[in-house]
């Protein structure tokens, strides 16, 4: 039987979709995304919680109670397409169980018909819109990203998009509207988050021996953040 690597729990998330969530963070991501603050994450082969969609849903509704009509459970990761068989098998167990299902991704896998079917929403992380520039920051390239992208238009999933915010590399007024002329050209956009990125992980990288690729990067200003998400309404 199919079992999940879980890295870790949130039983009461609020940002991870609509309402009172239980977020599930999987292990292991193929991208190296400058400002990733879970380095940790990074390695599928570090086997954290391992356990079946069933041992994973059951878990999930003592938490029913919480999410009332407006909630339900988020999977995120690391990338949780990367453990898309699994996610698959949840997200069908919550539909069966009236748990609406949200899947907070980079798009950087494939992603079935059967998991999309049984996807109420998707949180995309739009890392960086030019081809070039999006291989130097996540070290794939975007190709992946748009079939997923693709794929969920052609399935009309409704979707969030969410974006780091990274000072002296894209804190303009027209990389913010880059980002709203690419939403503009898609179907069942509800949502568009900025982000602002932090240097909270430094000490993790320095932990693994890892090097920090934006080390010196100040915080960006959530107020200037702020004033930058006023240009996508």
């Amino acid at each position: 039987m199919i079992k999940g690597n879980i890295a870790s729990f949130e039983s009461m998330g609020l940002v991870d979709g609509p309402g009172v969530r239980f977020v599930v963070f999987l292990q292991g991501c193929p991208l190296r995304c400058a400002y990733c603050h879970n380095p940790e994450m990074w390695d599928a082969s570090v086997k954290k919680k391992l356990m079946t969609p069933q041992e994973l849903v059951d878990k999930i509704k003592k938490y029913k109670v919480y999410f009332k009509d407006e909630g339900g459970m988020t999977i995120s990761g690391g990338e949780p397409l990367a453990q898309a068989d699994f996610v698959t098998e949840v997200f069908k167990l919550c539909k069966e169980n009236g748990i609406h299902t949200a899947l907070d991704t980079s798009g950087f896998g494939y992603a079935s018909d059967e998991l999309l079917d049984n996807t109420d929403l998707v949180i995309l992380d739009v890392k960086e819109l030019d081809e070039r520039k999006y291989e130097k920051l996540v070290g794939q390239k975007m190709d992946m990203f748009k079939k997923f992208l693709a794929k969920c238009q052609e399935k009309d999933k409704k979707m969030w998009l969410r974006q780091v915010i990274v000072p002296g590399y894209n804190d303009t007024k027209e990389s913010v509207l880059k980002l709203k002329r690419f939403a503009e050209n898609l179907h069942n956009i509800e949502k568009i988050e900025l982000l602002p990125y932090h240097d909270m992980a430094l000490k993790k990288y320095k932990e693994l021996g890892i090097k920090y690729r934006l080390d010196g990067v100040p915080a960006m200003d959530k107020a200037k953040c702020k004033e930058l998400e006023k240009l996508l309404k």
